[in-house]
């Protein structure tokens, strides 16, 4: 497994990171790679995002073309006071 050093990092976040480990429990490597984890998107992560997002642009269009089927609020209303 890669190893990743990081130098220069500033008193007052390094000092941040150590308190928001301590609280969880955690070392400090073991935040940092948690933080990774959950802010950096892997390429199998952007690939279910992805897939995702097309299955929600699916669904969508099918919602699209079934509420042009039937006249809206709007419309039955203004029919409504025409009779």
């Amino acid at each position: 497994m890669p190893t990743l050093y990081v130098e220069n990092v500033p008193k007052e976040l390094y000092e941040a990171l150590r308190k928001r480990a301590k609280e969880k429990r955690r070392s400090m490597a073991a935040e940092v790679l948690a933080m990774l984890e959950e802010n950096i998107p892997t390429a199998t992560e952007l690939k279910a995002r992805q897939e995702f997002l097309h299955r929600v642009e699916r669904m969508q269009a099918c919602r699209r073309s079934a509420a042009d089927a039937f006249p809206s609020a709007e419309e039955m209303i203004r029919e409504d006071r025409e009779r």
